[in-house]
C-alpha cells in the first residue's frame, strides 16, 4: 500500500471555510494528513468535504484577532492532534475598494487587525509548539497585492507587504528550531465571489486605472497577466504542498508568486 506524503502529520488551516483554505485542507487530506480546520465562520460544510478524504477533522471557531482566543485554541489542537506539523496561516479579508485619500479608517484598522495582527498572533502561538518539538512547517497567505503595490486597496496591499516581511524574519527567528516558514502570493484569482467582488468594486471606485464598466474591467484586469488568464483555487494548494513537504526541505523565506507571470 502506498504510503501517502503527509500520513501521520497534522496541519493546522485558518480561514479554513474559505475557497482557499478549504481547496488546501482537501489537498493534506487527500495525502494523509489530520486537518485542524479555524475559522470564525460555519466550517460544517468544509468539514464534509475535507472528511470525504478519510481525514481526521475537527473544527474550532476562533477569533484570530484575540490573542487569548487564539492561544487557547492552538493548545487545545495541540492536544487533540498530539503536536501540529504544519501551519497554513491563510486567514484573512480584501477590505474595500477606495482611493487613499477616501479609505474608510475603520476598514483599514480591521483589514491589518485580522490579515497582519491576526496572522501574527496565530503564527506565535504555533511557533510556540512547534519550537518545543523542534520541527515544523508554515506557509502564510501573502498576495500579488504585497508585491506589487494595488490600486485602491491600501489596507490589503499593506497587510500583505507586512506578511511577506514578518515570513522572512520568521523564516530567520525559526530556522534554529528546525522550522521552516514561506509564503504564497496569489494573484487574480477566479471564477467565483473574489473575482467578481474585485471586478465589480474596482469598476466602481472610478479611478484612472480601471474603467467604469465592470466587463471591460475585467479584460483590463486579465490583459495585465501574462498568461493571460485568472488563476484557478485548485491551482494553490498543490504549491502549498510543495512548501510543506520534504521536496522543498532547504527552501525557508521564500515567497512563490502565483500571478500567471513573473
Amino acid at each position: 500500500m502506498e504510503t501517502k506524503r503527509f500520513s501521520g502529520k497534522s496541519i493546522v488551516v485558518t480561514g479554513g471555510a474559505g475557497d482557499i483554505g478549504l481547496a488546501t485542507a482537501v489537498r493534506f487530506g487527500n495525502e494523509g494528513a489530520d486537518v485542524a480546520l479555524i475559522d470564525v465562520k460555519d466550517m460544517a460544510t468544509a468539514k464534509a468535504k475535507v472528511q470525504q478524504t478519510g481525514a481526521t477533522v475537527r473544527t474550532y471557531t476562533c477569533d484570530v484577532t484575540e490573542y487569548a482566543q487564539v492561544e487557547r485554541t492552538v493548545a487545545t489542537i495541540a492536544l487533540d492532534f498530539g503536536g501540529i506539523d504544519m501551519l497554513f496561516n491563510n486567514a484573512g479579508i480584501q477590505g474595500q475598494f477606495k482611493q487613499l485619500h477616501t479609505y474608510p479608517v475603520d476598514d483599514f484598522a480591521q483589514v491589518i487587525n485580522i490579515n497582519l495582527i491576526g496572522a501574527f498572533h496565530v503564527l506565535r502561538a504555533v511557533a510556540i509548539h512547534m519550537v518545543a518539538q523542534k520541527s515544523g512547517t508554515i506557509v502564510n497567505t501573502a498576495s500579488m497585492a504585497g508585491v506589487d503595490g494595488p490600486v485602491n486597496m491600501v489596507a490589503y496591499g499593506a497587510s500583505k507587504f507586512a506578511m511577506i516581511g514578518m515570513t522572512q524574519t520568521a523564516a530567520k527567528d525559526l530556522a534554529p528550531y528546525g522550522i521552516r516558514v514561506n509564503s504564497i502570493s496569489p494573484g487574480f484569482m477566479g471564477p467565483g465571489f473574489m473575482w467578481d467582488r474585485q471586478v465589480d468594486l474596482q469598476a466602481a471606485v472610478g479611478s484612472q486605472y480601471y474603467d467604469t464598466d465592470r466587463n471591460v474591467v475585467a479584460k483590463q484586469m486579465i490583459g495585465a497577466v501574462p498568461l493571460r488568464r485568472y488563476g484557478s483555487i485548485e491551482e494553490i494548494p498543490g504549491t502549498v504542498a510543495y512548501l510543506m513537504s520534504g521536496d522543498s526541505s532547504y527552501v525557508t523565506g521564500v515567497n512563490i508568486k502565483l500571478s500567471g507571470g513573473i
